[in-house]
């Protein structure tokens, strides 16, 4: 009878755990979405990386053009980098300036 009762609580005890740990997972917000905005001409391949869609390699096509080719005028001019079209533009636009 005794083990019985200790099992019991344990099986609550651990029930309790299990409710209060999903609660906080719950109650946690995501972490939103940055919004900072980022020059074209004078980013790091870090704050690029920060764009939707753009890793270390795209983000090095950006810096690579831009030394070869000269600053952004426009930063509709992102589309002559190899690895970024109209799709991946529109995502990122309202983050880029120049």
């Amino acid at each position: 009878m005794k083990a019985n009762k200790m099992n019991i609580a344990c099986v609550l005890i651990l029930c309790l755990g299990l409710t209060i740990s999903s609660v906080s997972v719950l109650a946690q917000k995501p972490s939103p979405a940055s919004t900072e905005k980022i020059n074209l001409n004078s980013a790091t391949i870090e704050q690029l990386q920060t764009l939707p869609g753009i890793g270390p390699v795209i983000a090095k096509s950006i810096i690579d053009h831009r030394t070869k080719v000269g600053k952004f005028g426009r930063i509709e001019e992102i589309i002559n980098v190899k690895g970024i079209g109209e799709k991946k533009f529109q995502k990122i636009k309202d983050r880029l300036m120049v």
